[in-house]
């Protein structure tokens, strides 16, 4: 008996006679020539930060306003560790950012939004409290780190903690069966700190606790449990940051072209590979 013919050039054969229209040799040029085609790179924006930052891209959050306003310029990629400090966030910014990835070159900007976990009070937040000093020099570290791996200084914005409103975050605080383990005092503190290594790494910031409380405004709109973000307070963070972050992509063209402009009797033409 004749041993069955498995070979490359019979099983082709055979599926193309079997299946009139769809040939396994016709998909087999296709993948071939799929192989040859450039990728399209999308630049990116990278939000790096704890929850502030997570949440962002909730609905109408600032993340999500930024993704909408960026749509076919840029991707604009969530990094938002809920909890996080910056100590942590320093230990896993190198597996996020890494001297290997080939897109660091694409990098349109960088926030770096970290404070409001840092600055937890010790004697009630332990975990998640770093002393001052070493936050100051941990969002220098973040700088030193993407600087090393392709990301300038100018390309980085810092944002400072938020304010706090001690009475609706207290009522949260207990509520989970905790006293206050934060005060707006201490986040003005961790704000200015932060300002301060902005100023000696060469990079913005925007100082949302001083912002926020300008002119003894009342700020505690802008928070929905006294620490995080309410809905204006989103939108008050997305239209202060955009007009640091607009001169990081107003130049960022638009990605393919329009569909109006697409050839449709030759696509090839307008969407070449």
């Amino acid at each position: 008996m004749t041993a069955p013919d498995h070979s490359e050039k019979h099983i082709k054969s055979k599926v193309s006679g079997e299946h009139g229209c769809q040939s396994v040799s016709t998909e087999y040029f296709h993948q071939e020539a799929m192989s040859k085609v450039k990728s399209i790179i999308w630049p990116q924006v990278i939000l790096f930060g704890d929850s502030i930052t997570q949440f962002s891209f909730q609905p109408k959050g600032w993340g999500s306003d930024f993704a909408n306003k960026l749509a076919r310029k840029c991707d604009v990629v969530n990094r938002g560790l809920s909890g996080y400090n910056t100590r942590w966030a320093n230990m896993v910014l190198p597996r996020l950012i890494s001297h290997e990835s080939h897109l660091n070159t694409h990098i349109a900007a960088v926030i770096v939004f970290f404070g409001a976990n840092d600055c937890a009070l010790e004697d009630v937040n332990p975990q998640q409290h770093i002393p001052l000093p070493e936050y100051c020099e941990n969002l220098k570290h973040i700088v030193k780190h993407l600087g090393s791996v392709g990301v300038a200084a100018d390309k980085v914005i810092f944002i400072t903690p938020p304010p706090l409103n001690e009475t609706t975050w207290e009522k949260e605080c207990l509520m989970k069966g905790s006293v206050l383990n934060r005060l707006n005092s201490v986040a003005g503190r961790y704000a200015q700190i932060c300002v301060q290594a902005a100023g000696q790494c060469g990079v913005d910031v925007l100082d949302l606790w001083t912002l926020m409380q300008k002119d003894g405004q009342d700020y505690t709109g802008y928070l929905s449990d006294g620490l995080h973000l309410s809905e204006s307070g989103n939108q008050f963070v997305a239209e202060h940051l955009w007009r640091l972050l607009e001169s990081r992509v107003e130049k960022l063209p638009f990605i393919l072209p329009y569909w109006g402009d697409v050839d449709p009797k030759h696509p090839e033409s307008s969407l070449p590979g």
